[in-house]
């Protein structure tokens, strides 16, 4: 297994943990996502999401939701991505990117975007 295979299989084990449940399909799409993501995955600061930070948020609305994944600016983005952050949950410090991100194509059905 590779560098990526590696944080793909902890990100499963994470997505376990937090009572995630990922179909085979999730998981590629979980690693089409982690991918997409470049290095970044590899630096800690970077793969992880500060939930509590509302530029943070901002940032991934603006370049993950509008620019990578298309769509438009509006309040069902923010309520979009307040659905992500409670299921992987408020008690859980740790929130991987790549899982986020996951959740939130599950969310808008964009996994094209991603996957044939």
């Amino acid at each position: 297994m590779g560098k990526l295979d590696d944080e793909v299989e902890k990100y499963v084990k994470y997505c376990a943990k937090q009572e995630i449940k990922l179909t085979k399909k999730d998981r590629d799409l979980l690693r089409a996502v982690a991918k997409g993501l470049g290095p970044s995955i590899y630096k800690k600061d970077a793969a992880l999401v500060a939930a509590g930070d509302k530029k943070e948020l901002e940032t991934i609305k603006k370049n993950f939701l509008i620019q990578k994944l298309g769509l438009k600016d509006t309040p069902k983005l923010d309520e979009g991505m307040q659905a992500a952050i409670d299921k992987i949950g408020r008690s859980s410090r740790t929130k991987y990117r790549p899982v986020l991100y996951l959740l939130l194509v599950k969310q808008f059905r964009k996994s094209k975007v991603y996957l044939p």
